[in-house]
Order: structure tokens, then sequence, then C-alpha cells
């Protein structure tokens, strides 16, 4: 199979394909004459893992780790990476839930009428109930 139908077969594209060989995460395939990477049945069913690993958000790193584990078939090591990343998302659940209600909050102070704008005024003046920097996307934690 080459990488045009693997990225079909898969759902992933061509270039994250490319990334995951770089990363080592798929390994590289053979190669044609014309110098076509073929993939065998056992890298189109990895990259269908790591397809389902990314939708379940999991890091690069994660997944490395998923990747040797399920190679060991060590159980308890995807038990432990899996409570982990479950406290992370229900972490991130929080802080997006905090972030939503300071949104709604800071929506309310503004009608879009008259001159001053209540969401600009605020943001300029008071300190928000949450000032730490935050990335709605999310970062794991390294341990």
């Amino acid at each position: 199979m080459r990488i045009g139908e693997l990225a079909r077969v898969s759902g992933l594209s061509v270039p994250t394909l490319r990334f995951y060989e770089r990363e080592g995460l798929l390994p590289s395939p053979t190669r044609s004459e014309g110098n076509y990477r073929h993939y065998s049945p056992a890298q189109v069913e990895r990259a269908l893992f790591i397809r389902r690993c990314r939708a379940l958000a999991l890091s690069l790193d994660e997944l490395r780790a998923l990747l040797a584990a399920r190679d060991e078939q060590a159980c308890e090591a995807v038990n432990t990476l899996i409570d982990r990343h479950l406290a992370h998302v229900q972490a991130r659940r929080r802080e997006l839930e905090a972030l939503e209600s300071e949104l709604q909050a800071l929506r309310a102070r503004c009608e879009g009428q008259g001159d001053a704008c209540g969401i600009l005024e605020r943001l300029a003046t008071a300190p928000l109930a949450n000032e730490r920097p935050t990335d709605v996307h999310g970062r794991h934690e390294r341990n």
C-alpha cells in the first residue's frame, strides 16, 4: 500500500504520516524501485492505532509510551498512563469551565451600547478571577 492509500484508509494526512515516520512512531516503510513507500498491513494497523490515540488527545510522549507498552504487553504501564491522562483531562475541564464562567461574566458587562465598552474597561482596569495565562488546548505535564 502506498502513502496516499494509507492516508485514505487511516484518516491521517500524508504530511502527518511522514511526520510520524520522522518521529519514529511509524516504522519507515520499504521502498519500491521508483522510491515509493510501501506499507505493510502491520504498519497500516499501527497508523490506525496512532490515529485513535491522538483522537484521545494523547501527547506524542504518551503515544510513544503506549506503543512501547503495547509491544511489551505491559497493561500496568498503560493503566498508569491512561490514569494520568484522565487526571490531566479532568483538570483541563475544570480550567475550561472556570474560563467559560469568566468569559460569560465579562460578556455580561457590555451590551454594545454607548461610548464605553464594559468588556474593554474591565480588561484594562481590573484583575480577572483567573489571572494565570492559559492555553485552551492544554499542555501535558512532563513527568
